[in-house]
């Protein structure tokens, strides 16, 4: 009678942690198919070839978002740029060469600092670096600020495939003669070059619709421009911007801003996940 009675009581206790687990799962999918279907159904019909091809206009007008479209992109690779190559170059020393170093653990710490520190943080401290000294808002000082953003995410996607490589890869290639330097370049990068894509892949759309760090850093700017020394028009922004104006055009905007970001981001995310199940295949 006790086993039945615990068995019961167990069984019981798994039937409501069960049910509640799946409530809050079609709770959070709920939520989130309503959100998906809000920004479908208003995006999707505010886009249209004025969109890709017209300035941000003035409060009450019709236009596009080639300005901001453009600006983002240009941010957003200069971001990459700087981020990119300073991720992959620290996650290959903690991956190759910290073995046994204190410094592996601090630099393992400040890399996690900052996957988890608000955003906005960043673009204050880039505001006190690069816009307050020069007297001015800039294109670079928001692709720097994005770039702060890259770095951990690559540091660590590019530190976990380095790890998964395999050590007789690495042996094989040491009898052959090969040096330590040329085997991370033309054996290791090699084998994990699908894992440090992905880690790249995911950044980007990490950064493609950060608002908070191109408030402090970019600002806008209503004309379209290639200088990026001066201050530049953002998708993040315009949604922001255009989301609380009253008229209906703007408005329209900021869904069609909404729509493309949502979609640029989906895009990436497929791609990465594609290339993950390619390497793991």
């Amino acid at each position: 009678m006790k086993d039945t009675s615990k068995y019961r009581g167990r069984a019981a206790t798994n039937s409501v942690w069960m049910a509640l687990s799946v409530a809050a799962t079609v709770l959070g999918l709920g939520m989130l198919c309503l959100i998906l279907g809000s920004l479908l159904w208003n995006g999707l019909t505010s886009l249209s070839p004025r969109v890709f091809t017209e300035m941000t206009p003035p409060p009450g007008s019709a236009g596009g978002l080639l300005n901001a479209i453009m600006g983002s992109l240009m941010m957003t690779v200069l971001g990459v740029l700087v981020g990119a190559p300073l991720g992959i170059m620290a996650g290959t020393w903690l991956a190759e060469y910290s073995a046994g170093s204190r410094l592996a653990s601090v630099v393992r710490f400040i890399n996690d600092i900052l996957l988890s520190a608000p955003s906005i943080v960043i673009g204050l401290f880039i505001y006190t670096v690069a816009v307050e000294p020069v007297g001015r808002f800039s294109g670079i000082a928001g692709g720097l600020a994005l770039g702060v953003i890259v770095i951990p995410v690559v540091l660590r996607t590019t530190e976990d495939m380095l790890r998964l490589v395999p050590t007789a890869l690495r042996e094989a290639s040491y009898a052959l003669g090969m040096t330590r330097s040329l085997v991370i370049r033309k054996v290791i990068y090699s084998a994990a070059r699908s894992g440090i894509v992905t880690g790249i892949l995911l950044a980007v759309a990490r950064i493609s619709g950060e608002t908070a760090p191109l408030l402090f850093t970019a600002l806008n700017n209503q004309f379209f421009s290639w200088d990026m020394t001066r201050p530049m028009s953002n998708l993040p922004y315009v949604i922001f911007q255009f989301a609380s104006s009253p008229y209906k055009d703007s408005q329209s905007l900021a869904w069609a801003g909404a729509i493309i970001i949502t979609m640029t981001v989906l895009v990436l995310s497929i791609t990465a996940r594609s290339l993950s199940s390619s390497r793991t295949s």
